[in-house]
Parts: C-alpha cells; sequence; structure tokens
C-alpha cells in the first residue's frame, strides 16, 4: 500500500512528536547535568538556578587546590586538585550557599527552582 504525500508528512510529524515528548521525559525525569568551572579563584557561573534531581559538575581549571563546600557544611566536593571533577545531585533539601574550604572568599549559591 502506497501512502500518499499527505499520509507521510502527518506520520512523519505523529513520529518526531513522540520521539520529542519521550526525549523530555526522560531528561525531566534524570534531571539536568550542570557544569561550575573553578577558575582565577571564582566560581563560574556564581549563581545557578537547579531542581532536586539536577547534577552539578564542579571542574578545578586553576593551578590550587579548591572545594565546592556548603555554608553549612552538609555537602562538599573534597579537595580538588587542578583537572579534577566531583559531580553532586541535588536533593529537596540541598545546602544552596557555598564556599572554598580553602580559600573562603570564593563563594558562589545555587537557587532551588520546584
Amino acid at each position: 500500500m502506497l501512502l500518499s504525500f499527505k499520509h507521510l508528512a502527518t506520520l512523519t510529524l505523529v513520529l518526531f512528536v513522540a520521539f520529542s515528548a519521550s526525549v523530555h521525559l526522560a531528561t525531566a525525569e534524570e534531571g539536568t547535568t550542570h557544569t561550575v568551572a573553578i577558575k582565577a579563584f571564582k566560581f563560574d557561573p556564581p549563581s545557578l538556578n537547579v531542581k532536586a534531581g539536577d547534577k552539578i559538575t564542579w571542574i578545578n581549571e586553576d593551578l590550587a587546590p579548591h572545594t565546592a563546600t556548603a555554608k553549612d557544611k552538609s555537602w562538599d566536593t573534597g579537595r580538588l586538585k587542578k583537572g579534577q571533577s566531583k559531580t553532586i545531585e541535588v536533593t529537596a533539601d540541598f545546602s544552596l550557599d557555598y564556599f572554598c574550604r580553602f580559600h573562603p572568599n570564593m563563594k558562589a549559591a545555587l537557587q532551588l527552582e520546584p
């Protein structure tokens, strides 16, 4: 059975929408992975919007060691040497303000979205 161009176009559109919806659902369920570079003794970006289930990867690009440590110390990347990274998953009760234990003037913040 041959499909007309109109039927083929409709079928293609339906398949595309179904595929897009499944990709969106998988992404929403798995969360987003964000990257924070540690360079020039700063967190880049200094502010980040996240949701529970997202992951944040901190990568140290400086020669000096750094950490990303919650202000209340509830989470910590541990010591990161140049080129090292650490990924932490965001939870609903995640502490949002953080700093570097070695360089307390290095500060950044997260905003938890619903």
